[in-house]
């Protein structure tokens, strides 16, 4: 099982990335995939979430209307939207995929600093 981000970096405030999870190992099309950041010093959070078939999301409040995460069941990825960058929204980003509560799945993790 493997999940590979990519797309972080360094981005000026009001900036903009688009983060990506390529899934491989397992039925990604059967998992809820998400998004979730730690920044440092701080626990590890929800930033987003989708469903299986991509139906439903949601988001944690402080991303709202600037972040958006979609699914491609074709080409096994996740992605994560990130526009209107703040420097708060500095922090590691982890791809997880997770099944009904039997298989939780991360990634390495990606690296987004919003800085001037």
């Amino acid at each position: 099982v493997q999940l590979v981000e990519s797309g972080g970096g360094s981005v000026q405030p009001g900036g903009s990335l688009r983060l990506s999870c390529v899934a491989s190992g397992f039925t990604f099309s059967r998992y809820a995939m998400s998004w979730h950041r730690q920044a440092p010093g701080k626990e590890r959070e929800l930033v987003a979430a989708i469903s299986s078939a991509g139906g439903s999301t949601n988001y944690a409040d402080s991303v709202k209307g600037r972040f958006t995460i979609s699914r491609d069941n074709a080409k096994i990825t996740v992605y994560l939207q990130m526009n209107s960058l703040k420097p708060e929204d500095t922090a590691v980003y982890y791809c997880n995929a997770r099944l009904a509560g039997m298989y939780d799945y991360w990634g390495q993790g990606t690296q987004v600093t919003v800085s001037s």
